[in-house]
């Protein structure tokens, strides 16, 4: 059996303010450490690993069973694409741009014209809110609503009986020809939804992310072109256009992506299982939900669990987080935040592995478990520290 990595995106889980935290309106911001002061949720498995550790003040007496730290993010940006990016040894300097005030005006303009509808809403809004502000407006009209965050987002909600999934994903790739250049933004976000009516409305699972293509050589397109079997589970493919993707596997939710990782590691010859559980943030980081972050870190330990289990002797398991998006903030958007980097795994040594300078140590580990020349890449490798 060859070396296998399996990456385990828990999307949002920061682990407390970063030091230039202030710089993006994020004092303050601990998303793990303010879910489990609020809602106390009973996270064993994570307690083990170490996650619980990885917090400014450890919040478990447990000595850890698993290798643990946190890692500095140093691109410029706190979003999913540059989170995921710097992970993979590609570092942001220029951030994709964002419009809180919405898009102007002739960019609008020529969007719709190059679909052949006009558009509703054109601000920064929260996905939920504007449905039941707007969703039966568009229901009426047939009009796309597009919006934004303080993110670097280009949002596109339709009813899915209004406007075919298929013809929503068509649109958005228009939005992606359009915001480059001048306007590049990070991800246009296809966001289908159903519902009857204000009150009843519901994102379906057909969410469908265009993202820029990597400015530069990942470690994903690394292994992919060294001849490695590199799976992306959830939005991964997404976020990295699919550039070094050799199997794209969608997922309905946290658990479905929890059942479909298992699945591979049982059954498949992957060689990088790469996977994003967005439910975290999408549901309950951006909805400033409490109480839901926290049941869904329970189900997700329960998970966890079970999937340790079926580890080979050479698998490396690492879980860790983009960005955080603090459920507790008055703001509903990310947070400039550490990112845990737990390592488990038959072989791991328990350890410390303290703050790491950049999300790039991550790629920099899995470049050299798998064998994988990482020449010119940033990040210094812990693999050496946590494989006895």
């Amino acid at each position: 059996m060859t070396n296998r990595a399996i990456v385990i995106v828990c999307d949002s889980l920061g682990v407390g303010e970063l030091p230039d935290a202030k710089e993006f309106g994020d004092e303050g911001s601990n998303t793990l450490g303010h879910v489990l002061d609020s809602q106390h949720p009973s996270l064993p498995t994570l307690a083990r690993l170490g996650l619980l550790h990885t917090l400014p003040q450890p919040a478990s007496t447990e000595t850890p069973r698993g290798a643990f730290g946190r890692m500095s993010e140093v691109s410029a940006g706190k979003d999913t694409t540059t989170g995921h990016w710097e992970m993979m040894g590609l570092i942001v300097e220029d951030p994709f741009r964002t419009y809180p005030n919405g898009f102007p005006a002739d960019v609008i303009a020529e969007y719709e014209r190059r679909i052949g509808r006009k558009t509703l809403g054109n601000k920064a809004a929260s996905g939920t809110v504007i449905l039941d502000e707007l969703g039966e407006e568009h229901m009426r009209t047939g009009s796309p609503i597009v919006y934004t965050s303080a993110d670097s987002v280009f949002q596109v909600a339709a009813h899915e009986e209004i406007i075919p999934v298929e013809e929503l994903w068509r649109i958005c790739v228009i939005a992606r020809e359009l915001m480059r250049g001048e306007h590049n933004i990070g991800r246009i976000i296809a966001r289908p939804f159903l519902g009857t009516g204000k009150g009843h409305f519901k994102r379906t699972a057909n969410r469908k992310d265009f993202s820029v293509k990597p400015t530069g050589l990942t470690v994903v397109e690394r292994a992919f072109n060294s001849g490695k079997q590199v799976i992306g589970l959830g939005k991964i493919a997404d976020i990295f256009d699919r550039v070094g993707i050799s199997q794209e596997i969608r997922t309905e939710n946290n658990s479905d992506g929890m059942r479909k990782t298992v699945d591979l590691i049982r059954q498949s010859n992957a060689d990088f299982i790469f996977t994003n559980l967005v439910d975290f943030d999408s549901k309950y980081g951006h909805r400033n939900d409490a109480p839901g972050y926290a049941k869904a870190l329970e189900v997700f330990d329960g998970e966890l669990a079970a999937l340790l289990g079926d580890l080979r002797n050479d698998d490396l398991l690492f879980i860790t987080a983009d960005h955080g998006c603090d459920p507790t903030d008055i703001s509903t958007d990310h947070t400039r935040e550490y990112v845990p980097l737990v390592v488990a795994g038959p072989r791991v040594i328990a350890q410390s592995l303290g703050t790491r300078s950049t999300f790039a140590d991550l790629g920099a580990t899995i470049c050299e478990h798998l064998g994988i020349a990482r020449d010119g890449l940033p990040g210094t490798s812990v693999l050496q520290q946590v494989v006895r």
